[in-house]
């Protein structure tokens, strides 16, 4: 009995084979895949990269009974290894057939549009993650691993030019003024997600992980988060061509620079696009938001929003507003899709769908009476 998991083992073909688990998350995409008949074929096996394993990968899913999703991966391996379970969840959540190639499109030259200037737009901000190639994922990197992605960034960083140059803070032994500032920036991620502890994505605890800003503070890069590199364009105002053309450079400069340094890429899936430690992510793992006042819309409704923004590819969620304190009617609205579009696709997507929902909102206003 391995008491740590409380879990019995037994042996069978050689391998050490856990029981199969209670599933605490019964409605999870890992409850609907993860039968016994493909527990037991799998369930035995340890990838090579990190050492992963599938009780690992889907310890979210049996500690909590609220996941929708439910399973991460620890490696690239995980998702060839664990196919059986991966790419079931994958096409479901996702959308996508089983044959099914992503293709990634950085090429901002191809948008058409901005968000229009009258828009009542707070701030922008893109978000995609990548992962060195070779190294293992958040949820099972080793110790050596997560210290070697952090010591490439580190020296990568050094060379970023004009607007992309900046600072790396790590977060061991950080100064308290920085950690202040970086708190007030609102820049700074924490310890004590209960998810990403069961997950194992902190483990070691600071070690190896690290924020880097440009001096700006419009490109940041989380280091060794949820993901291996966590990538940020931002700024006030709503110009999402502008913020868009600046993580395409910084993605380059970041991918150049570890390239150049020990001769590895990101990893790129031609099936899944972006390996992400999380399925959800998977493709472009990017999300474009903007925070916009939707009074109109409030007014006539929240459900109707999400309808309207539903249709239209986007994802909205409340904001606590900006620094200016809850006016009750700024919304995050994002790109809802990850897979199966590319960047340039979603993106598009985005600015379309903001201008829409900014001309209803006026015509919106006049009906109400606002």
């Amino acid at each position: 009995i391995n008491a740590e998991y409380g879990q019995h083992y037994y042996i069978t073909n050689n391998l050490r084979m856990a029981a199969f688990p209670e599933i605490k998350s019964t409605h999870s995409l890992v409850a609907k895949h993860v039968t016994k008949e493909v527990w037991d074929k799998l369930s035995g096996h340890t990838t090579k990269t990190a050492g992963f394993t599938l009780a690992k990968a889907i310890a979210c899913a049996v500690q909590f009974d609220n996941q929708h999703c439910g399973i991460y991966a620890g490696d690239w391996d995980s998702y060839k290894d664990f196919a059986d379970v991966f790419d079931p969840i994958i096409q479901e959540y996702h959308g996508i057939s089983a044959d099914a190639k992503h293709t990634s499109d950085m090429d901002f030259s191809k948008l058409q549009g901005n968000v229009n200037p009258k828009a009542p737009v707070h701030s922008t901000r893109i978000r995609v993650g990548r992962s060195i190639d070779g190294f293992g994922l958040s949820p099972g990197i080793t110790k050596e691993q997560r210290l070697g992605v952090e010591k490439l960034f580190s020296s990568a960083s050094k060379k970023f030019e004009g607007e992309l140059a900046g600072t790396y803070y790590p977060l061991t032994g950080m100064e308290e003024k920085v950690r202040q500032q970086l708190v007030d920036d609102h820049f700074l991620f924490v310890s004590g997600d209960p998810n990403l502890k069961v997950a194992g994505m902190e483990r070691d605890w600071p070690e190896g992980r690290g924020i880097f800003h440009n001096d700006k503070k419009t490109f940041l890069v989380w280091v060794n988060e949820e993901d291996q590199l966590r990538i940020i364009s931002m700024e006030k105002g709503g110009d999402v061509l502008g913020v868009f053309k600046r993580l395409a450079s910084g993605i380059k400069a970041v991918g150049d620079s570890v390239m150049a340094e020990c001769g590895k890429g990101f990893m790129l899936d031609e099936k899944y696009g972006y390996v992400h430690s999380c399925p959800t992510n998977l493709g472009t793992g990017m999300r474009a938001s903007v925070h916009i006042d939707l009074p109109g819309w409030t007014k006539e409704g929240v459900d109707k929003l999400k309808a309207r923004c539903e249709e239209l590819a986007l994802q909205p969620r409340g904001t606590r507003g900006e620094s200016g304190g809850q006016t009750g009617h700024t919304y995050d609205i994002s790109n809802k899709h990850r897979l199966g579009y590319s960047e340039i696709q979603l993106v598009q997507t985005m600015i379309d769908g903001v201008n829409k929902l900014y001309d209803e909102d006026v015509a919106l206003q006049k009906k109400h009476g606002l």
